[in-house]
């Protein structure tokens, strides 16, 4: 495995020779220029040592890539995308949209190279996206090994964008990026043009298969064999370049394609056990509780009881604390993962990444587990990006939590003692209050929602990512019952003694509250309120509200 593993480091050795685009080579042309052979031979030195590193680089990048990639075959993934460089948004910045990243084709041969050693190719599929456009483009992805394609820029085109790169502003000039209503008027996209555009294609790809002796698209998956590598003039930089180890397909009998699904044991998940409580709530009419250990082979426990709720009763799910689950343990990846209205889980012990990701309406605690020792406050006892994506709902957790909490939160409250880096980033909805210490840039891409935040030592300033946020100290009687009340519900839920400490010295920790508040959303605020005065109710309000603030930039 270690010598497939360094075919793309080759590559990017090759790469890096061929010379025309790196650094090194740059440089070497203008130690050139200034003068004379001996500094053009320095010039040339200092590139050998740069294509080294980069060597050594790419090395250790297709290492971790291949890895990462076999770990998730491991886990039993269904599905492995790999998004190359050349896509992405509009709204990315041009810098990120030409020097980040490396080719599809690159990814998509170590990755299937790495699968076929490790017989793992069988039971995952590959997907892959990054400017695919033509029947070419679709056809090698195949070769190379991908089952599934992803457009994103082709079908956008076909419905009219003219990629002005303008998808973050809200004033794409084509009617399709954007809320507003004068602008939208201008869209002239239909639903036929990009059905033309996939039959098109479609019939293009059928072609050409048909032209390589070839009846089904199958038969063509991980057939890199099939491959050429074009030649070019000797004179021409990419002349130097050997893809056969990109091109290279393993020996053996193991599987090129996914042929058989994954088995993910389902009927052995924890959520097999709380589907019958559920039920049991429906028929009896009464609330359950019950308490069950967890291992942190666990993962997303609660999504397929909540998918089932959500199923029966809508999205209102069950009524107010029905199901009150305890579990005793270390829980995996997305616990509580999209809980629904009704469910309250409380976890005594500690919880890996995405816990509460898509929070819809339930209820999350997290407290130690009986007996610990250690303060809770100064520990931490729940992963990174907590709460992504989160709708509704509660989270109380008695200690400190790692990067990226509540990113995108757009409707959960949620009380913390701690959070790492990137905390409340991109968040647009819901309160969060964090009773310690904060990792830096704080409300990054934040837009929506309020922060409060515990500042002891005056320096929280210094962490905030100011660019959309502004900081308030805590004065306004609906920010002080707020904040006081969401403290109290924490210590009733959890025990904490932190918040303990912060309720009943409640005038003394106050003025070190600040009040995290976006520029916009404060703005917004006024407007919605404006609107209620003049007789409209709430969501009529919020839309009114939203084209009047839209009219106005």
């Amino acid at each position: 495995m270690k010598k497939q593993i360094m075919t793309v480091a080759a590559l990017g050795a090759a790469l890096l020779a061929a010379g025309c685009t790196t650094n090194a080579d740059r440089r070497a042309e203008q130690y050139a220029e200034a003068g004379g052979q001996m500094e053009y031979n320095i010039g040339v030195v200092k590139a050998e040592q740069e294509r080294i590193q980069a060597e050594e680089y790419y090395a250790e990048q297709a290492r971790q890539k291949a890895e990462a990639q076999k770990q998730a075959a491991k886990a039993k993934a269904d599905k492995i995308l790999i998004s190359g460089c050349d896509g992405g948004t509009g709204a990315s910045p041009a810098d990120s949209m030409k020097y980040a990243g490396v080719p599809v084709e690159i990814g998509l041969a170590e990755i299937q190279q790495t699968l076929v050693l490790n017989r793992l190719r069988g039971r995952v599929r590959l997907q892959a996206d990054g400017q695919l456009k033509c029947a070419r483009d679709v056809l090698v992805s195949a070769l190379l090994g991908a089952e599934e394609y992803g457009f994103g820029t082709a079908a956008l085109v076909a419905l009219g964008c003219r990629m002005l790169r303008k998808c973050h502003t809200n004033t794409c000039p084509m009617g399709v990026a954007t809320q507003d209503p004068q602008l939208r008027e201008r869209f002239t996209g239909t639903a036929d043009r990009l059905i033309n555009y996939f039959r098109l294609l479609a019939e293009d790809i059928r072609r050409r298969i048909a032209e390589l002796g070839y009846e089904r698209l199958d038969d063509l998956i991980g057939r890199s064999d099939l491959l050429r590598q074009r030649t070019a003039p000797p004179e021409s930089p990419v002349a130097r370049l050997d893809l056969r180890r990109l091109l290279h397909r393993p020996a053996g009998d193991a599987d090129i394609r996914c042929r058989l699904p994954q088995e993910h044991a389902l009927a052995e998940v924890p959520d097999q056990l709380l589907l019958p409580l559920a039920d049991r709530i429906l028929r009896d009419g009464k609330s359950v509780s019950q308490t069950f250990p967890i291992a942190n082979t666990d993962r997303s426990v609660g999504a397929m009881l909540s998918g089932y709720v959500t199923r029966k009763c809508g999205r209102g799910g069950l009524p107010a604390e029905a199901l009150s689950v305890t579990f005793r343990g270390s829980a995996g990846q997305s616990f509580g993962a999209f809980l629904a209205p009704g469910i309250s889980f409380r976890l005594e012990g500690d919880a890996n990444d995405y816990l509460g990701k898509g929070l819809s309406g339930g209820r999350i605690v997290v407290v130690p587990p009986a007996g610990s020792r250690f303060a809770a406050e100064g520990n931490v006892i729940a992963g990174n990006t907590l709460l992504y994506g989160a709708t509704g709902g509660e989270a109380y957790i008695d200690g400190r939590v790692g990067e990226r909490f509540c990113v995108r939160n757009s409707g959960a409250t949620a009380v913390v003692e701690g959070v790492g880096d990137h905390g409340c980033e991109y968040m647009t909805g819901g309160t969060v209050v964090v009773l310690g210490h904060t990792g830096k840039n704080f409300a990054a891409g934040m837009t929506g929602g309020i922060a409060y935040v515990l500042d002891e030592n005056w320096d929280f300033y210094q962490r905030v990512n100011k660019e959309t946020v502004s900081l308030e100290p805590v004065e306004h009687k609906y920010d002080v019952a707020t904040l006081k009340e969401l403290i109290r519900e924490h210590v009733e839920l959890t025990g904490s003694p932190r918040g303990k400490e912060i309720l009943d010295n409640f005038s003394e920790f106050l003025p070190k509250f600040k009040k995290v508040l976006p520029y916009d959303y404060d703005h917004m605020l006024r407007v919605i309120a404006s609107m209620e005065e003049r007789g409209l109710d709430g969501e009529q309000a919020q839309i009114e509200a939203f084209y009047a603030v839209q009219k106005k930039k």
